[in-house]
Parts: C-alpha cells; structure tokens; sequence
C-alpha cells in the first residue's frame, strides 16, 4: 500500500485531500434533496434537532424489575427522555425464571419479566403517556407489548396513547444474536401479525426496529451493516405485501437500529446513504406514496465492541465520539454506552456521566429547551 493511500474500516479508500474536482457533476439540491423531503439524506425533518432533540434513551435492565424500576426512575430523574428496557436471556428465550433451563440465567444480562405483575412493578409511577418505551425483545415481542398494553390500560392509558417500539427483528437473531424460538417461516408471521395489530390498535407504536447493531458487534463493516439491514428490511415488507397488508399501512411505523463506531466521518456517512438507499427502495420497489413510509428513522448505540476493560475512563471520550457522530448523522434516539459496561452493568455513576454526555451534544447546539447538564443532580 502506498504512504498517500488510505483507507476506511470498511475498506473504502478515501483521498488524502478533496478538492472542487471531487465535485464535478455534482448538483447539491438534485442529488441530495432538501432536509425533511425525499430521499431524506439530509435528515427525516426540515428542522431536525433545531425543533426537538433526538430522544436520550438508555439501556438498562437490572435483574428485577423493581431494581429495574429504580434505574428508570433514576435516570428520568436525571433528565433521560425515553425508556428503553433489557430483558433477561429467559425472558427472550420464553421461559420463567423458575425453569430449568433458566437456571444461571435469571436476571443476569437485563430484567426477568414473568408476567403482568413483573410488568406492572417495571412501569410502577412512570406515566406511560407521556414516556416512550424501546423494548429490545423478539421471539417474545408479541407477549411483552400485551403486557405492557395492559399495564397502560391500568394507569388509565388507551392502546392508542402509547409509543415506543418493540425491536421484533428476527432475522438479525439467526444471524448474530441466537434468541429466537420458532423457525423462520412462523417467526415471519408472528412479525407481519404484530404489524397489523399495531395499526389497528397502537398507531402511535413502532412495530419493529431492523437492527444492524447486532451484525455491527459480531464483526461486520459498515457497508456490510447497511446492506444486511436494508435486506433484512425488503424481507420485511414483502413479508407484510405477502399477508395483504398496504405499505402505506405499516411503512411509517418501521424504524431501524444502528451502531456507532470511531471512523467518524463514515458514521456519519453511513447513516446519510442509509436513508438515501431507503427512501428508493421503499418508493421505486414497493410503490409507497407517504413520504413518511420512505423515511428511514433510527435508533442509534455508541459501539459496545469499541469499549476496553483495561483503563475504562478512556471509554467515556471514546463514547462522546461516536455519540456526535450519531447526532451529526441525523439520530433519532441515541444511547451512549457507559465507561465500565466492558466490566458490569453500569453503576448509577457511569450512566450519569453517560446520559450528561448526550446532554452535553444537545446543550451546546443551542436548542432553548436542551437541559444543561451542568444545572443537573
């Protein structure tokens, strides 16, 4: 390789220095669009974090759910504006914690949620109208989004109020994750079943997030963590084509999942081809007209294989890093991992200084309704 030559992680070689010749042929306001207006590279909203910041949304799941409900309650304290929960691997799985085939598993990677009553003491005092829950479950998602429907219902809270999201993404599973239960073809079912359910009684819900993060983590590229996504997507859809459903139906509720890594500006620019590559797929292949059907709105977590055990404080610049170039991407929520998550779950001190560093981006973009974090507890 030559000493000028350079290339990305995803081995994308790049120039030592652009000049005006890189742009030749280049029509701005053509190729690109205009933000908030297909093909949304610029961003799904005219106005983006100039109107409303992304949604900080840390992921937490304690073991109980009344230890679980604590973190939440702590960290809403501290000015998070979303919730996003982690399940245990039985939960997941399928199983009660007092299965056989739970034993040594209970509550070890995110909360153990057996049934409503779990639930209930999970959501105890947070007003599910006016807080929106991601929940990263699967196999199980039909359950657990009943559950949490009905602990809605109790606090007074219609189906048609609720938001949030159920990642129900089992593709991703097979291919890097392993919790699935059932064999593609049901699976599938399950997924474009949960997609009808939800327009008729959750509109405001989103009713999968098409998770790339997870192939991130396992080892792929970037460009590979847009391709898989964008494919497990168009199986997606024409899952739901297949069931008789509209794309104009269940388009706007789709949302995606995305990792963050160190190579700044190719995060950036991953997040940007994304969209462009969305809006097109969903507009030339599958006919959709809502221009809310072409937009690719995602969720995005600071990259949990950036993080080193050894010196763990490095990781909280590591993490600011890949938090802007989530932002400058265009998020629309964000986690930020915290500096031990390479040793434990995160202490009540490491996931402050996580959910500051979020506030920190919005603060200083100068938005009038940002919390500065430096006036926080």
């Amino acid at each position: 390789m030559s000493e000028d030559r350079r290339v990305t992680d995803a081995g994308i070689e790049i120039e030592p220095l652009y000049g005006a010749e890189h742009l030749a042929g280049f029509e701005p306001d053509r190729d690109l669009g205009r933000p908030g207006e297909p093909p949304f590279t610029r961003g799904v909203y005219p106005s983006m974090y100039r109107g409303r910041l992304w949604t900080m949304r840390q992921y937490a799941g304690m073991g109980t759910a009344a230890e679980t409900n604590r973190r939440f309650r702590y960290l809403l304290d501290r000015g998070q504006t979303g919730l996003s929960v982690a399940f245990d691997l039985p939960t997941q799985m399928g199983y009660d914690s007092d299965h056989p085939r739970a034993e040594g598993e209970v509550g070890k990677t995110g909360v153990a949620i057996d049934s409503v009553d779990d639930m209930r003491s999970l959501l105890d005092g947070i007003p599910l109208d006016r807080v929106t829950t991601s929940m990263t479950i699967n196999a199980t998602a039909a359950i657990l989004l009943l559950l949490y429907e009905l602990v809605a219902e109790e606090q007074g809270v219609g189906s048609d109020r609720i938001g949030g999201t159920v990642q129900n993404d089992i593709l991703k599973e097979y291919a890097a994750r392993g919790t699935y239960i059932y064999p593609p073809k049901p699976s599938m079912r399950l997924i474009t079943d949960i997609f009808a359910y939800c327009h008729e009684r959750t509109p405001r819900w989103n009713t999968i997030s098409i998770s790339g993060y997870h192939m991130r983590e396992a080892g792929c590229t970037a460009v590979q963590e847009v391709a898989f996504t964008l494919a497990n997507g168009i199986s997606y859809v024409q899952a739901a084509l297949d069931a008789g459903l509209h794309v104009d139906d269940f388009g706007p509720r789709l949302s995606f999942f995305f990792a963050c890594h160190m190579n700044f500006f190719e995060e950036v620019a991953k997040f940007r081809a994304a969209r462009r590559v969305w809006a097109r797929i969903m507009q030339e292949r599958f006919g959709a007209r809502d221009p809310r059907s072409l937009m690719l709105r995602f969720h995005t977590q600071t990259g949990g294989a950036t993080l080193t055990a050894q010196q763990p404080e490095n990781n909280i610049v590591r993490t600011a890093l890949e938090a802007l170039a989530a932002v400058l991407g265009g998020t629309q929520s964000l986690h930020t991992n915290s500096f031990d998550e390479a040793l434990a779950l995160p202490t009540e001190h490491a996931v402050r200084i996580a959910l500051r560093t979020q506030q920190v981006i919005g603060y200083e973009s100068g938005v009038a309704d940002t919390v500065d974090p430096l006036g926080g507890s």
